[in-house]
């Protein structure tokens, strides 16, 4: 097979784009992307989206996309995986790269959230869960997520102030991201003086509904010489996608993400490398203790003990795990079918050393990418070239 690499990235801020429709902001995004590659058409389309046929009533993104950004009569598609759509298109685009079939691919994640009531909001994003067994029964997505926290604290006997560290972080880092939605570091007494939405989740144990479009040009490494040079290069090195049971009832273990363990081990063993190996994390932080539970799925950290490495500061960027390093989902934003394109690029800034909030030479990073409570998990492994 053929090295997959990323010689592109482009976003639009994350936000609430009331002035902007969701096909103007992918276009910005992917003219972004191909001008970043130095490239003028490509091959194929691949759209990481969720719900915008409920947020904003369009479906057939894909021709939606491919024509207002003029691509001519290439093949484009959506790509839905719940809130892991972004990662998973990511991984189409370097498999369709990898395979021969295709040159030079854009990979977009796009969604535009804002202009639906808040309530209806809450009701799109709970279709990643399980509609007739748990949504039915009266649980909404955050109440999921809210009974996976109480479990854990329960059983580790964490505190709200041990996980709410992991919300500090973010906002310390995004706070130097252009992009992120939240550019304001906040305190632990922030947190946790911040209401509940369902107990014990607080509003900034949550991350925000906005908008937001980000993507990524790929191609070989023999075909990205013609348009770039090798300092802007990112490898693709491992990939892996696992799911688990669509809904919490059915799970083997409460506390444990199986399919990021699963799909991350599939990464590992396509990139040829360990956890150890890995100098940045780009984690998926819907909710805090999604970020425990997630470190300690990939093995950074021992079952139990993903809170500790927030409590002890291993989690920020001159740690030993440093994650969300440019804001993460809760201060960068999570407009959910774009988030990871969006850890992608972050990913590929870091890489570059490009990143306004810089890992010290980094070579590897991880992004990882959930969607419903676990249920289908995307680990992407990206390499400096």
């Amino acid at each position: 097979m053929r090295k997959a690499v990323i010689i592109g990235v482009g976003a639009v801020p994350v936000g609430e784009h009331w002035r902007t429709s969701l096909r103007d902001m992918a276009v910005e995004a992917l003219l972004n992307a191909m001008e970043d590659a130095g490239v003028d058409r490509v091959d194929s389309l691949y759209v990481g989206n969720m719900a915008s046929g409920s947020f904003i009533e369009q479906e057939n993104l894909g021709a939606l996309i491919a024509d207002f950004a003029g691509l001519g009569n290439i093949p484009a598609v959506k790509i839905e995986a719940a809130c892991a759509s972004g990662g998973a298109a990511v991984q189409e685009g370097v498999k369709a790269v990898m395979s021969g079939l295709e040159d030079v691919v854009a990979v977009i994640g796009v969604e535009k959230m804002t202009d639906a009531w808040a309530t209806d909001a809450t009701r799109y994003l709970g279709y990643a869960a399980d509609g007739e067994y748990e949504l039915f029964h009266g649980a909404s997505f955050v109440a999921l997520n809210a009974l996976v926290m109480r479990y854990y604290m329960k059983e580790y006997g964490y505190t709200e102030e041990d996980l709410a560290h992991f919300s500090v972080n973010a906002h310390a880092n995004g706070a130097k991201n252009p992009y992120a939605m939240f550019k304001r570091p906040i305190k632990l007494e922030t947190v946790l003086k911040s209401p509940y939405i369902a107990d014990p989740i607080k509003l900034f144990d949550a991350s925000p509904v906005c908008d937001g479009a980000a993507a990524v040009i790929i191609t070989t490494e023999e075909k990205a010489r013609e348009f770039v040079d090798k300092a802007k290069m990112v490898e693709v090195a491992g990939i892996g996608r696992a799911i688990d049971t669509i809904n919490l009832a059915n799970r083997e273990d409460l506390l444990t993400l199986k399919a990021a363990k699963v799909a991350a081990e599939r990464a590992y063993k396509m990139a040829g490398i360990t956890v150890k190996d890995i100098d940045l994390f780009e984690i998926h932080d819907a909710f805090t203790i999604m970020a425990a539970l997630s470190l300690e799925a990939i093995g950074a950290a021992e079952k139990g003990k993903g809170a500790q490495l927030a409590v002890e500061g291993q989690i920020a960027i001159d740690g030993d795990y440093p994650i969300q390093t440019l804001g993460g989902l809760k201060s960068r934003g999570h407009p959910v079918g774009a988030t990871g394109v969006y850890q992608t690029i972050e990913a590929v800034w870091q890489l570059r050393e490009e990143a306004p909030n810089q890992v010290p030479d980094p070579e590897v990073a991880l992004t990882q990418n959930i969607g419903g409570t676990g249920s289908n998990i995307t680990i992407n492994i990206l390499r400096r070239v």
